[in-house]
Parts: structure tokens; C-alpha cells; sequence
């Protein structure tokens, strides 16, 4: 018999292995400039958007590597008063 003073339960958590991004294999991501093959169809028409392209096929969707090595967006900027022209703007 079993009495529970003598049972212990075990976190799950400390038998997993940590996170180790180099050794989770193949990664696919869309590379802009180059010819990027669809890995559901194998053809190479694609819809692209701000962080993601979708190949027109099959809609297999793939991150874009440069979405994922660009820091966050530059603040916007903001005028008070009046707005400059065109050629102040150009000037600066």
C-alpha cells in the first residue's frame, strides 16, 4: 500500500531538454532575391506580406526572413503646428 507521505510527485518540467534553436533542423522561410520552391507543391508563385509569404497554389504560408532579423517598426513621427513642404522636407 501506498501512503501519501512516501509518494512524490515529479515536475514534468525538469526532464525536458532545454531549447536549442540549431538543432530543430530544416527551417523553411521565404528569401527575398532568390528563387524560393514551395515545400507543400514545389512551384514558385508567391503572395507576399509584411511578415509572411503565401504560395498561390497550394497557400502554404512561410515566415520571411527578413521579417524576422529586423528590429521594431521606427516610431512615427508626429507634427506639431504647422506641417513643412515638400521642399523643406527635400532641403533637410
Amino acid at each position: 500500500m501506498v501512503s501519501k507521505e512516501s509518494t512524490m510527485l515529479r515536475s514534468i518540467e525538469s526532464h525536458r531538454i532545454p531549447f536549442n534553436p540549431s538543432a530543430r533542423g530544416y527551417h523553411a522561410v521565404y528569401r527575398d532575391g532568390e528563387i524560393n520552391h514551395c515545400p507543400g507543391c514545389g512551384r514558385t508563385h508567391w503572395l507576399i506580406g509584411r511578415v509572411s509569404a503565401e504560395c498561390a497554389f497550394c497557400s502554404t504560408a512561410l515566415p520571411l526572413k527578413e521579417a524576422l532579423t529586423q528590429g521594431p517598426a521606427p516610431k512615427p513621427v508626429f507634427w506639431s503646428g504647422s506641417r513643412p513642404s515638400y521642399a523643406e522636407l527635400q532641403a533637410a
